[in-house]
């Protein structure tokens, strides 16, 4: 074990044993977790055996550093020693109560209404993975608004009614829990995507749509950063009374969220994406959206979601959306040029990238690339031994070999997606680590490509 000093960003410990440093993770990391090619680790001082030098994190899509701020709530709400909130006592009462304001101004500033005649409902879980979750398997097993309360036996019939559409680009907590219900049975469709990875045509949607039980589409892909047109859909949902679902996690402080304006039904969040706690999320619900539990053992939220909910969580989330709204416009327009800088800067060295979805409509963070000729899995361990973190796709998926079924989706070649790597700046980024970024990824591949 070696003894490094970690300087940047500010949020790291100043003092960690690691073999390589793994940003956010700061326990001891093997230096070579899998045998290497020597492709990996040329003879060459350009690319450390070790990288023992200021880390540069462009990773964060994958998880975001806490703010400190959020960390001050947390730390502070936990020294309250609040007690259980379903508790009928006063002390249990009080904690009730500040939890029950803190759903409401977290609804309310994604666009919910939690207090009018017809409210939406705001479920805290776990995280988007939880909230995508509940959302496909509990609103598929809900009551379709279309049907009869008082003749629904004679107008459901489960041989007709069983069918699911998802795009072909959603997360593996959509995909998932989608092609379980495939298993059970259920009919599943995909819509199709364009070669920018944006949904473009509906005729398939339409022709399943007065059986389908569930839409589900993403607000804005994890690997690509490409935004979907989300209230188009939902408009087509809402006079076909079919309930619809997005996964909004990649979206919330880098792009405008107004649910009741979208028309869905659902959408999910997850606080870590915008440098909240990890451990909770969101799935909003709007007035009329059906939905079944999929755990059972308590009434806590409506009785959808048991468990004991945890104050502190709620409360550091909530910091989190606030701040990020708050600073949102900044961010965008900071974040836009650091992309910009970075992207210019490595197509200069390296002209023949690829730019994923580089003609559609992004989050400003998100920098999909194919290095052409270069091996993507070579390429990330390479990068990950100079210092630079970024990723081969959605961080849940990150353990698998399968080539990104995303980019897959917007019918790229195979060796061109086997050589695609994911960039997600974030508010920590700053200028001079997108210009060492630059230089140590156009250093790397010239190593590689001998």
């Amino acid at each position: 074990m070696v003894v490094g000093t970690v300087l940047d960003p500010p949020f790291f410990p100043q003092q960690i044993q690691v073999a390589v440093f793994y940003p956010l993770f700061p326990i001891p990391y093997p230096l070579f977790p899998a045998p290497c090619s020597p492709k990996v680790l040329p003879n060459s001082p350009s690319i450390p055996k070790m990288a023992l030098m200021n880390a540069i994190y462009l990773d964060h899509n994958a998880t975001t550093p806490t703010r400190p701020e959020v960390v001050e709530v947390f730390a502070r709400a936990c020294a309250e020693g609040y007690a259980n909130p379903a508790s009928q006592h006063q002390t249990g009462q009080r904690a009730r109560k500040v939890l029950e304001e803190t759903r409401e101004r977290t609804a309310a500033l994604l666009g919910a209404d939690l207090t009018c005649p017809r409210p939406d409902r705001l479920i805290f879980t776990s995280g988007g993975t939880e909230a995508n979750n509940l959302a496909v398997l509990g609103i598929t097993a809900g009551r379709p608004a279309w049907a009869d309360e008082n003749n629904e036996a004679e107008r459901l019939d489960p041989s007709e009614i069983k069918m699911l559409v998802i795009s072909s680009i959603e997360h593996q907590s959509v995909i998932e829990p989608a092609e379980f219900l495939l298993e059970q049975g259920w009919r599943l469709d995909t819509l199709p995507v364009d070669s920018n990875g944006v949904i473009q045509s509906f005729e398939p949607f339409l022709l399943v749509m007065p059986l389908t039980r569930l839409v589900s589409v993403i607000f804005a892909n994890h690997e690509t950063g490409v935004l979907q047109p989300i209230d188009k859909i939902a408009r087509l949902c809402n006079s076909m009374e079919v309930p619809m679902h997005t996964d909004a996690t990649q979206a919330v402080g880098k792009h405008p969220i107004d649910f009741r304006a979208l028309g869905v039904s659902a959408l999910s969040i997850a606080a870590h994406k915008f440098r909240g706690p990890l451990g909770i999320g969101a799935l909003i619900l709007r007035h009329d959206a059906a939905l079944k539990p999929l755990m059972y053992g308590g009434h806590q939220q409506f009785g959808l979601r048991p468990g004991t909910e945890s104050v502190p969580l709620a409360l550091g989330m909530l910091t989190a959306l606030e701040l990020a709204e708050k600073e949102r416009d900044e961010y965008v327009r900071r974040v836009s040029e650091l992309r910009t800088r970075f992207e210019t800067g490595l197509r200069a060295g390296f002209p023949e990238i690829l730019v994923h979805g580089e003609s559609a409509a992004r989050l400003p963070n998100t920098a999909n690339i194919a290095f052409p000729g270069i091996d993507g899995q070579i390429l990330l361990l390479a990068l990950d031994l100079a210092g630079v973190a970024c990723s081969a796709g959605a961080a849940c998926s990150s353990g698998s070999t399968e080539l990104s079924p995303t980019l897959r989706a917007m019918g790229l070649p195979s060796e061109i997606v086997a050589a695609s790597l994911r960039f997600s700046l974030g508010a920590t980024t700053t200028a001079a680590e997108i210009d060492e970024a630059v230089s140590r990824i156009l250093g790397v591949c010239r190593e590689i490509r001998g």
